[in-house]
């Protein structure tokens, strides 16, 4: 099979780009291309990471990996990467003879891979989309404004002769299509995590894409709202709100995600969670999400504090735990689905939580959470029954002793 071919057929089939990238190379090493070094970048369309890459080494494979935050765009190893020159400039391609001493200007990676006995350089960029001058990574990113970097270094002593040049040449734009084809369906499960949730995104992903295809779960609802946020806001300039509203679901979300928690929708100054039940007993399910509550409450108290001393106000938040069947899957119409939660222990939840401002308390949980939290349950407080909304018997709520 030739090297075009089974480029071809590794993109079609989602090879994992590690394995993509060690079969491309030593592929090219068996041809009498001799590569020493491969590297791999990708910009990544997503709300927290700028960028990946991957190098590869003819001694250890494909065995770093690279993932770079959006703010770490202004460090120097991504301004002074060679890359960043080509992405202002607008060039796709650049060759480097690494035998000839280096100019005073020279990018600092170029010293390390003399260190490492690398005499020729190649770097392409291959845009998924039209290059223009000046484009580079940025905050404003889009599908049309996707590029592949990928660079190739030989220790031959000799370098890259013509025909090993020429046959880079011919075959890096089928490795950059087949890793694209990889890469394009990274993105797209990293967007969907990002707006859906890990779980509903490997759902849809796995083709759960049909309106009404719903399944019933049992599981922890964790339902949660800023108190007072909507009079805050009126006071607060756009850009300062949706600061401190993001600050606040940081505080809610991290310890929730560290204890297997799943946010299946921002409700404007709220989320709606699970803690679904699948994979540990009731019991233990309930535990997590108690503490990730108490936890949240904590996160939100510092961030009260660090505010106050800068004069700043600060919404509460309410939260209530519930545990109960609920409908879990894709809701909507024809033309736009939700992926989300019904039934009417949702309901319960968003009724419990209300209550949270009234009865003085700023976690309030359910009896059905009560009595199936085993675990936890000598950490719990009665608070007699109350009426909730819409709901003709009186309920037993509960909160965290002391």
């Amino acid at each position: 099979m030739s090297l075009s071919l089974w480029l071809a057929e590794s993109g079609l089939r989602n090879l994992p780009l590690e394995e993509l990238v060690d079969g491309f190379a030593r592929r090219l090493g068996a041809e009498g291309v001799p590569v020493a070094r491969i590297f791999v970048g990708m910009n990544a369309l997503h709300p927290m990471v700028l960028a990946r890459a991957l190098t590869w080494d003819r001694t250890t494979g494909p065995a770093t990996r690279f993932e770079f935050q959006h703010a770490e765009i202004d460090r120097p190893i991504m301004q002074q990467s060679p890359f960043a020159a080509m992405l202002r400039a607008g060039t796709s391609e650049r060759r480097l003879d690494l035998r000839q001493p280096p100019p005073d200007d020279e990018e600092p990676v170029f010293d390390e891979l003399r260190g490492l006995g690398m005499t020729d350089w190649l770097g392409n960029i291959f845009p998924f989309g039209e290059l223009a001058p000046g484009d580079g990574p940025r905050a404003e990113e889009g599908v049309g404004q996707l590029w592949l970097v990928c660079s190739v270094a030989t220790d031959s002593v000799d370098g890259f002769d013509d025909a090993a040049f020429a046959r880079l040449r011919e075959l890096l734009p089928v490795f950059a299509l087949a890793v694209k084809a990889v890469a394009m369906r990274a993105v797209g499960q990293g967007l969907l995590e990002a707006y859906l949730g890990t779980d509903p995104a490997a759902r849809v992903l796995s083709g759960a894409v049909r309106r009404g295809e719903v399944h019933e779960v049992e599981a922890v609802l964790f339902y949660a709202d800023l108190r007072d946020f909507t009079a805050l806001a009126d006071t607060l300039p756009g850009r300062e709100l949706i600061a401190l509203l993001d600050e606040c679901f940081d505080c809610m979300v991290r310890p929730m995600a560290r204890r297997g928690g799943e946010v299946l929708k921002f409700l404007g100054d709220g989320l709606l969670a699970i803690f679904r039940t699948d994979d540990r007993r009731r019991a233990a399910t309930c535990a997590a999400a108690l503490s990730a509550a108490s936890d949240t409450l904590d996160l939100m108290d510092l961030l009260a504090a660090r505010r106050r001393e800068a004069g700043q106000t600060t919404p509460g938040l309410d939260i209530a735990l519930h545990v109960g069947t609920v409908q879990y899957g894709n809701v909507g119409t024809a033309a736009r689905l939700d992926f989300t939660v019904i039934g009417p222990a949702v309901n319960e939840a968003a009724r419990i939580e209300a209550l949270c401002k009234a009865l003085g308390h700023p976690l309030l949980v359910s009896q059905a959470f009560a009595e199936a939290a085993a675990d936890s349950r000598s950490h719990l407080v009665s608070l007699g029954r109350h009426r909730l909304r819409g709901v003709r018997e009186e309920a037993e709520l509960f909160t965290l002793a002391g």
